[in-house]
């Protein structure tokens, strides 16, 4: 019980340290969005989450106002905005989403929570019990280059990602989302 609250803790004071260094690259992304497409900055999408509950992820937007709510491995160029490319590739879009940590709805690292609409995805994983725990920000199938595109191979990563969780694993998952070098001691770690 203490070692979760002192967990948590950590987890909340990064959450806030990482919403004040990247608030100015916020700044700069919510300006270029608002200039090639208007407002919003932010939105919520309907994602699952622990046991199948529903809960809303923020992010900053990247794709353009009219956007079909599907997977973005999915969509047409015409629907991501310039701008979006670049913020994507550097992660910027993904750091509201410390708001959703600190609200509870998602840890840090786990695997990415997917949206109402993935059926295929949502089957397979909850075949593998990936449902147990909470999603994450960034997780092993994102370090290693899975996107959900392939739901069954997801499901899979995930499902070697909860049996070898650890605090270690976690932290080599966060430093590997930055620094790409590290994935091959995160590849040794899970084999």
């Amino acid at each position: 019980m203490l070692r979760k609250k002192f967990i948590r803790m950590i987890r909340d004071f990064i959450c806030i340290i990482g919403l004040l260094i990247i608030s100015p690259f916020l700044f700069f992304a919510a300006i270029a969005i608002i200039i090639e497409d208007g407002m919003p900055i932010l939105f919520t999408q309907e994602r699952i989450g622990k046991n199948q509950s529903i809960f809303n992820i923020i992010k900053i937007r990247t794709l353009k106002i009219g956007a079909p709510n599907i997977g973005t491995h999915q969509l047409e160029n015409e629907y991501k905005l310039k701008c979006g490319k670049l913020i994507r590739k550097i992660k910027l879009d993904e750091f509201p989403q410390l708001i959703n940590v600190l609200k509870g709805d998602i840890n840090l690292i786990g695997p990415r929570p997917g949206l109402v609409s993935q059926i295929d995805l949502t089957q397979n994983r909850n075949a593998k019990g990936i449902y147990e725990i909470k999603p994450g920000i960034t997780g092993l199938s994102q370090v290693l280059g899975y996107d959900m595109s392939d739901s069954a191979k997801l499901a899979e990563i995930d499902k070697i990602y909860i049996q070898k969780q650890s605090l270690y694993v976690d932290f080599l998952i966060l430093i590997s989302t930055f620094i790409p070098l590290t994935k091959k001691y995160l590849i040794k770690m899970i084999s």
